[in-house]
């Protein structure tokens, strides 16, 4: 009698295995997999950070050159090796940022424009794409584009970018001559600033159109 009870329990163990031990295991290793896996990403995202966030601090340094300006070669080269070896980063994108920099001090704005609209298209953070917004814009109003650069700026903003952004409208306004919607620009460009914020020649601004009503 003791035999079959300890048969039907070996039996009962085994079929407990059948249903239940084997998909643990299974599910045991798929969490080892995970984590590890995980741990992996994490590592290759740092590595990765540490790769580019060297090659932009040599890209900013390439512009300390003894004669004050940047080594045109040497930006164009460090950053095509950003966006090569970490392209869609924020450093790739901060990259496209510089060299818009020094192409727009190079005069050369269509290169501007393009590495500008490179980040807009596809930021890789809100800060990056506002900030590549607003310089696309004036680079567009630079090259007599006025109206394509205005619609750049529509639609609404972070409250942090809202007082540069409408300023911006304002100036690109102004520029197209429409000063009543320009002045409305610049007064909602005050209203985002704090109490304590020097408006300085924002409000100048306001006071110039102001005196042309007059």
């Amino acid at each position: 009698m003791a035999l079959n009870s300890d048969d039907d329990e070996l039996a009962g163990l085994k079929d407990w295995w059948d249903r239940n031990g084997k998909p643990l295991l299974a599910g045991g290793a798929l969490a080892l997999i995970a984590v590890f896996g995980w741990q992996a990403w994490q590592k290759y995202q740092t590595n990765q950070a540490q790769g580019a966030s060297v090659i932009y601090q040599q890209l900013l340094e390439s512009a300390m050159t003894p004669s004050g300006q940047p080594d045109a070669a040497k930006v164009a080269a460090l950053a095509g090796e950003l966006k090569k070896d970490f392209g869609g980063t924020q450093y790739a994108q901060y990259g496209s940022l510089f060299v818009a920099k020094v192409a727009v001090e190079s005069g050369k704005l269509d290169d501007a424009a393009s590495e500008l609209r490179s980040v807009v298209d596809k930021p890789a953070n809100d800060t990056l794409g506002e900030l590549a917004r607003q310089r696309l814009a004036r680079v567009l109003a630079a090259q007599d584009k006025a109206d394509e650069a205005l619609k750049l700026l529509d639609g609404d903003a972070d409250q942090a970018f809202l007082a540069s952004r409408e300023e911006l409208r304002g100036d690109l306004l102004v520029k197209l001559g429409r000063t009543d919607d320009a002045h409305a620009a610049y007064v909602k460009a005050k209203g985002a600033l704090a109490e304590e914020a020097a408006v300085g020649g924002l409000q100048l601004k306001i006071d110039d159109l102001a005196k042309g009503d007059a």
